[in-house]
C-alpha cells in the first residue's frame, strides 16, 4: 500500500486515508465529541460553573470593598476639604485681628508720639520762658547795677547833698 500512495504522490495525486468511511477530519470530530460527552459526563460544567461562580463571587466581593473603600475616601476628602476651608477661615480671621491690632497699635503709637512731642514742647517753652525771665532778671540787675553806679558817679561830680536828696526822691517815685 505505500507503494500506491509513493506513486500517487509521485504523479501528484494524492490519496486520502479513511478508515471505517471516516477521513482524518471525521476522527477528529469523532474525538471532540467523545472528550465532550465524557467532559460532561464527569460533571464538567458544573465544575468550571462552580469555578467561575467563585471567581464571580470574588471579583463582587472585591467590587463592593472598592466601594467601600471609594465610599470612605470620599467621606475622608470632603472632611479633609471642610477642614481646609475652617483652616482657610480661621486663618483670614486671625489675619484681620493682627491687622486691626497692628492699626491700632500704630494709632496709639502716634497719638502717644505726638503727645509725647507736645510736652516736649511745653517743656522747651516752659524752659525758655524761665530762661528768658532769669537774662531779664539778670539784665535788671545788670542795668539797675550801671545806673546806680553811673548815678553815684553823676551825683558825686555835679550835686551836692540837698541835690542828691531831690535826684533820690525822683528816682524812687520813678520806680
Amino acid at each position: 500500500m505505500l507503494d500506491i500512495l509513493v506513486a500517487a504522490a509521485e504523479n501528484g495525486e494524492h490519496a486520502e486515508a479513511t478508515a471505517w468511511g471516516l477521513n482524518a477530519g471525521g476522527w477528529v470530530a469523532v474525538a471532540m465529541i467523545v472528550v465532550f460527552v465524557i467532559a460532561i459526563i464527569a460533571g464538567a460544567p458544573r465544575i468550571i460553573a462552580g469555578v467561575l461562580d467563585s471567581r464571580i463571587a470574588g471579583i463582587r466581593k472585591q467590587l463592593d470593598d472598592a466601594k467601600a473603600l471609594r465610599a470612605e475616601a470620599e467621606k475622608l476628602r470632603d472632611e479633609y476639604a471642610r477642614k481646609t476651608a475652617e483652616a482657610d477661615q480661621e486663618a483670614a480671621a486671625l489675619r484681620a485681628q493682627a491687622e486691626r491690632q497692628a492699626e491700632e497699635i500704630v494709632e496709639k503709637a502716634k497719638a502717644d508720639a505726638d503727645a509725647l512731642i507736645e510736652r516736649h514742647k511745653a517743656i522747651a517753652a516752659e524752659k525758655i520762658a524761665s530762661a528768658e525771665r532769669g537774662a531779664v532778671e539778670e539784665l535788671r540787675a545788670k542795668v539797675a547795677t550801671a545806673a546806680a553806679t553811673a548815678a553815684r558817679e553823676l551825683i558825686a561830680e555835679k550835686h551836692g547833698e540837698a541835690a542828691d536828696r531831690k535826684l533820690a526822691d525822683q528816682i524812687i517815685g520813678n520806680l
